[in-house]
């Protein structure tokens, strides 16, 4: 479905934010991509739909691939109408329009497909947004400005959805809502998902594959079910020491250098 090889990026053309940075999400998978703040996997997301050139950035190495296809010469909304819709941090809606209006915007998406938009859908999957789709985006509420931002997505179609930070600033109650919906769009539209996160607790609970970030760079990935038995992420991602009885520990606790030699040894 999408395919990242050895890409580089840069921005301002000094500086290096990617290096040699390769990933796959397969058709009708889940696949996540964690790291800390600055690991390089908002830009990620950016090179895979295009979005770099708005902020001075750039692919100077690399191939990026989307259902077979070279998309590095394809514009952001051309990526939408072929499938791929990019979910960003910070919701992005248009806070000064309706619900409902933010909707109907999605829809042009899909003009190119001459399909119709399946607002339906989307209050079927979200009960409150249709309680609330003639309020002013602006007003909702956090959660329901995500809500709002994923039923965007859903209106498009996309075959593949990059999702950056979903869970930033939500709620616990809220967080699983959103995962839910996650899990259901995957299995019942078998839409693929990129997942940017920082909350590997919930990440892991809905993706099928991961990949560990560091320094614009991959210094691990594997199943979902092997990295959950991992040491390193156990103690740097999920919270949990090595052993009966061990304290909890926080990723930010231990050096870079440590984390580097034990994962790339």
């Amino acid at each position: 479905m999408l395919t990242i090889e050895n890409i580089e990026v840069t921005y301002h053309h000094t500086v290096q934010a990617l290096r040699g940075l390769s990933l796959e999400v397969p058709d009708g998978k889940i696949v996540t991509l964690l790291g800390t703040n600055g690991a390089g996997k908002t830009t990620t997301l950016k090179a895979a739909s295009n979005l770099l050139a708005l902020e001075n950035g750039q692919i100077g190495e690399g191939r990026i691939s989307f259902k077979g296809q070279s998309i590095l010469s394809i514009q952001p909304d051309r990526l939408v109408q072929m499938g791929l819709f990019h979910v960003r941090e910070g919701r992005r809606i248009f806070t000064e329009m309706s619900v409902e209006d933010n909707l109907v915007a999605a829809s042009y998406a899909l003009d190119a497909r001459r399909a119709k938009p399946d607002y339906d859908k989307v209050y079927d999957f979200f009960p409150r947004l249709k309680e609330r789709r003639k309020q002013i985006a602006g007003y909702l509420s956090g959660g329901e400005q995500q809500m709002l931002a994923f039923g965007r997505a859903m209106i498009a179609r996309p075959e593949l959805i990059l999702m950056d930070e979903p869970s930033l600033g939500l709620a616990p109650k809220i967080v699983e809502e959103i995962f839910q919906t996650i899990r259901r769009l995957n299995s019942e539209d078998g839409v693929s998902i990129l997942l940017v996160e920082q909350n590997a607790g919930v990440a892991f609970s809905v993706a099928d594959y991961g990949y560990i970030m560091e320094s614009g760079q991959i210094v691990m990935e594997g199943d979902v079910a092997k990295l959950k038995q991992d040491k390193d992420i156990q103690s740097f991602y999920l919270g949990v020491g090595g052993g009966e009885g061990a304290e909890r520990q926080s990723f930010r606790d231990v050096k870079h250098y440590k984390r580097r030699k034990r994962w790339l040894s």
